[in-house]
């Protein structure tokens, strides 16, 4: 079992950057890969990010390659997402997610989930 939550979400102007951060609790969070999905109201988690147990292997939606950076620190049970260059949208709720299975795109893929921290990106 592992219980997620996520800081650092807040109100930043376009072009700006936040380090979003997601505190594991559990003895196995170095087994888990991880990822970052997004939502809006009205519409569908959308896929970020997502990292492998031990960090070696990323992935990411081609919307935030080259401004995003997901990585983890296993001896802190806690991962991240750097966001840099930030767009009107990349306003969302931000979740992170822990899946027995793999560090695949899809929502059904993860088993446990953290509460969301949100995002707001003005322009």
């Amino acid at each position: 079992q592992v219980q997620l939550v996520e800081s650092g979400g807040g109100l930043v102007q376009a072009g700006g950057s936040l380090r979003l951060s997601c505190a594991a609790s559990g003895r196995t969070f170095s087994s888990y890969p991880m990822a970052w999905f997004r939502q809006v109201p009205g519409k569908e988690r959308e896929f970020v990010a997502s990292i492998s147990w031990s960090g070696g292997s990323t992935y990411y939606t081609d919307s935030v390659k080259g401004r995003s950076t997901i990585s983890r620190d296993n001896a802190k049970n806690t991962m991240y997402l750097q966001m840099n260059t930030l767009k009107p949208e990349d306003t969302a709720v931000y979740y992170c997610a822990a899946s027995v299975y793999g560090m695949g795109a899809h929502a059904y893929e993860y088993n446990y989930w953290g509460q969301g921290t949100q995002v707001t990106v003005s322009s």
